[in-house]
């Protein structure tokens, strides 16, 4: 028998495109950061761009369990916004949130993008910038105070 991995530790983190029933998990983790945790919006977080075909819509998965979120969506001549970048409480030890930035800016960076942009909680700006986005100033979003940040995006390999 395999002891469990604690739930506070780093673990080997799979990141994936989603569609279909996976799609349930990567909703009930945004709700669940956003909706609950957070109250940044009330009832859901759903908007337009998830019924939009264009946007991919992102699962984190460690040690077998949907951890983490991200969607990305193109949105004019070769930007793309990565945003609802979410792990679940409790799980954000495990190292999610770093390859799903990556994972995000080398998707659109596959699919043509020459730049991405996204809405960062002001906490959360030091992480974004070690990950090479550049500070662009403050904007509203939802309501609360959120950084403008942005990187550039080179073509690449299929990220994995």
């Amino acid at each position: 028998m395999t002891a469990a991995r604690p739930v506070g530790t780093r673990q080997a983190v799979e990141v994936r495109i989603v569609t279909g029933a996976e799609l349930a998990e990567h909703h009930r983790i945004r709700h669940a950061v956003f909706v609950v945790e957070q109250e940044i919006f009330t009832g859901d977080d759903l908007d337009r761009h998830d019924a939009d075909p264009d946007t991919l819509h992102v699962l984190a998965i460690a040690g077998g369990e949907p951890v983490g979120t991200v969607r990305l969506y193109p949105v004019g001549a070769g930007c793309w916004r990565g945003d609802r970048l979410a792990v679940l409480p409790g799980r954000r030890v495990v190292g999610a949130g770093g390859p799903l930035v990556r994972f995000a800016v080398a998707t659109a960076g596959e699919r043509g993008g020459t730049r991405m942009v996204a809405h960062v909680q002001p906490p959360n700006r030091a992480f974004f910038e070690r990950l090479g986005w550049t500070t662009e100033g403050l904007e509203d979003y939802a309501g609360f105070t959120h950084v403008a940040m942005s990187i550039p995006l080179t073509a690449g390999p299929e990220p994995a």
